[in-house]
């Protein structure tokens, strides 16, 4: 099976459960949005040597996963996702980030001499990226409809890719 399907060439994309929209739904923004911020941390990610600062990117990620599921199935399609045992970004998501950002202000104070220049080093400007690319998906998934733990976890995952970028 080739990854050509040819049935986006009339400008339509399947979500989950087979519902075709236009690639310019909301849902298709914020999911695209959501996947380009995973990109951005992936590269971030990959030139980090620290292993924790890795390790908490990957898992990151992994939520992003998860996120992009429950934000990009239309509304009439949610009861069907959950019951078939799709997740769902939850508090303790969001509680998670929030105790890394807590860990970091009180444990690694970051130097805010030039805070607002990214570029310092290679890892931080991915950092940079990634959270400039968050704010946008913020602001798709709250456009897109989604409430919640969703939007906060996004809007923690951009504090806490500030403070990485200061860090790093």
């Amino acid at each position: 099976m080739s990854i050509a399907t040819k049935t986006g060439d009339d400008g339509t994309t399947g979500l989950m459960f087979g519902r075709r929209v236009s690639k310019t739904d909301p849902l298709i923004e914020a999911c695209g949005s959501v996947d380009e911020l995973n990109a951005a941390l992936g590269t971030a990610r990959a030139s980090l040597d620290d292993v924790f600062l890795r390790e908490s990117i990957l898992a990151i990620q992994r939520d992003l996963i998860t996120l992009m599921g429950e934000v990009g199935v239309a509304a009439e399609e949610r009861g069907r996702y959950l019951e078939k045992g799709y997740g769902t970004v939850t508090a303790a998501m969001v509680d998670r980030l929030t105790g890394m950002i807590d860990n970091l202000e009180e444990n690694h104070p970051v130097d805010l001499k030039d805070w607002a220049i990214p570029g310092a080093t290679v890892a931080g400007a991915g950092l940079d990226v990634a959270r400039t690319t968050c704010r946008r998906a913020e602001r798709r998934v709250i456009e897109a409809g989604a409430k919640g733990e969703s939007v906060r976890y996004l809007n923690r995952l951009s504090d806490l890719c500030w403070l990485w970028a200061r860090f790093v």
